[in-house]
C-alpha cells in the first residue's frame, strides 16, 4: 500500500449482464439549461453574421451506430427529469448518484474489476484495480481520473463510471479523485485536490509515469490542474486526456448548435459557462489556471493530450478549439469526435462507440506514459 493510503478492498465479479438499461442517461449534467427558443420565422444572415432560422427537423446521424439510434430518444427522456442547475444542490446530487450508481453497477457487470474507498494526502479516493491483475508493462504506471458532475456532483459514483472501463481494459491503476466542488467551496479548491494526490503519488512514481484524464468538468479539472502544477513548478504528468471538456470556456457554433440536435430548440442567449458555476463564484475568468487556453507559453509546457467529444456535445467546438490551441503551442494532441454522440456519450457502456472511446483513451495512455 502507497504511502499515505488507507482502505480495504472489495471484489467485483463478471456475472450475467441484465437483458435492460435500470434507466437511460442524462447528459452528464444535461445540457445544463434549456434556452429559449428563436422565433425568426425566416432563414438569413445578419450583418454581425448572425444566422437566423425557422423550426427545422434534424435526421440522427446516419454515422452513428443503430445502438445509439435507439439510445438517444431515452437518454434525452431521462435528462429532462434532471433538477435544475441552480436549485436545491442535495436534490441534484440525490439525482445524479442514483444515476451514476446504475451506470456503475452495469459496467462491474462487464468490466471486473477491485475498488477501494481510501484517502491520499487527505482527499478521499476511489482506487479500481482489474480483476484479472495489473499487466507487467502497467506495474509502473497509474492513472488519475477527475469525474464529471458541472463542480457540483459525481463524487464516487461518478468517478467509479469513469474508471472502471480504462481500469479493466487497459489492466491499469485508476485512482478517482473526490476533489471539493461547489457550491460549497470555490476555485482554486479542486486544483489544489488534485495537486495534493499528485505530489503524494511523485514520492512513488515519476511523472511520466502518471496519466490524468477527466470528462466535462473533470476535463476542465485536468486543464486546470496542469496549469497550477506548472505554475507551482511541479514536473507535468506524462499524458493527460480532456473529454467534453476545454481549456476554454464554452463558446462556438455547438454550443448554440447542440441544443436544438439534442432537442431543446434554437437558443437565442448565450451559452452558460465558468461563471454559471457555483464553483467560479469570485474567480478571474482571465486567470489562465481557470482557462490555460488563455495562455500560449502555459500550453507550451502541457504533456501530450487526448481531446475526445460528439457532434452533439455541446463542448464540441471549445475542444475542437483546444486541439488547435495546443497544436499551435507545439504539443501532441490527438483529437477524437464521434458523430451523433452527445456530451459524456460513452458513460453509457453498450454503445459501440462508448467501446471505441475506452479503447483509444486505453490505448493512447499505453502510447504516452513511460514504462
Amino acid at each position: 500500500m502507497r504511502a499515505g493510503t488507507s482502505g480495504t478492498w472489495r471484489t467485483v465479479a463478471r456475472h450475467a449482464l441484465p437483458t435492460r438499461l435500470a434507466a437511460a442517461l442524462s447528459l452528464c449534467g444535461a445540457l445544463l439549461a434549456a434556452p429559449a427558443i428563436a422565433q425568426d420565422a425566416k432563414p438569413g444572415v445578419r450583418a454581425d453574421a448572425t444566422v437566423t432560422a425557422p423550426a427545422a427537423s434534424v435526421p440522427y446521424s446516419a454515422f452513428a451506430s443503430p445502438q445509439a439510434r435507439a439510445f438517444f430518444p431515452g437518454m434525452l427522456a431521462f435528462g429532462a427529469k434532471a433538477p435544475p442547475i441552480g436549485g436545491p444542490i442535495a436534490a441534484s446530487r440525490d439525482f445524479y448518484d442514483g444515476q451514476n450508481r446504475g451506470r456503475a453497477e452495469l459496467m462491474e457487470k462487464l468490466y471486473p474489476v477491485k475498488l477501494k474507498r481510501d484517502t491520499i494526502a487527505g482527499v478521499g479516493v476511489d482506487v479500481v484495480l482489474p480483476a484479472q491483475g495489473v499487466s507487467p508493462e502497467n506495474r509502473r504506471r497509474v492513472l488519475l481520473n477527475l469525474h464529471g458532475g458541472a463542480f457540483l456532483w459525481g463524487a464516487h459514483s461518478g468517478a467509479l463510471v469513469e474508471s472502471i472501463p480504462v481500469a479493466s481494459l487497459g489492466r491499469i491503476e485508476v485512482i478517482g479523485v473526490d476533489y471539493r466542488m461547489g457550491p460549497e467551496h470555490v476555485f482554486p479548491a479542486a486544483s489544489v485536490d488534485v495537486e495534493n494526490v499528485y505530489r503524494e503519488l511523485l514520492k512513488t512514481h515519476k511523472p511520466g509515469e502518471i496519466g490524468i484524464y477527466g470528462c466535462s468538468a473533470g476535463g476542465i479539472l485536468t486543464g486546470e490542474a496542469v496549469a497550477r502544477f506548472i505554475h507551482d513548478r511541479l514536473p507535468v504528468p506524462g499524458a493527460i486526456g480532456m473529454f467534453c471538456g476545454a481549456l476554454v470556456d464554452l463558446g462556438g457554433d455547438s454550443s448554440y448548435v447542440a441544443p436544438m440536435l439534442n432537442g431543446q430548440g434554437v437558443p437565442t442567449t448565450p451559452p452558460l459557462g465558468l461563471a454559471t458555476l457555483p464553483y467560479f463564484r469570485g474567480a478571474d475568468p482571465d486567470d489562465p489556471l481557470v482557462q490555460p487556453g488563455l495562455s500560449p507559453a502555459l500550453l507550451a509546457r502541457f504533456p501530450p493530450t487526448l481531446l475526445i467529444t460528439g457532434t452533439r456535445d455541446f463542448a464540441m467546438s471549445s475542444v475542437v478549439h483546444s486541439g488547435e490551441l495546443l497544436h499551435q503551442a507545439g504539443v501532441p494532441a490527438e483529437l477524437r469526435v464521434w458523430d451523433g454522440m452527445w456530451h459524456s456519450f460513452f458513460s453509457d457502456p453498450q454503445l459501440p462507440e462508448s467501446k471505441q472511446a475506452y479503447a483509444a483513451i486505453v490505448g493512447f495512455f499505453d502510447r504516452r506514459l513511460a514504462r
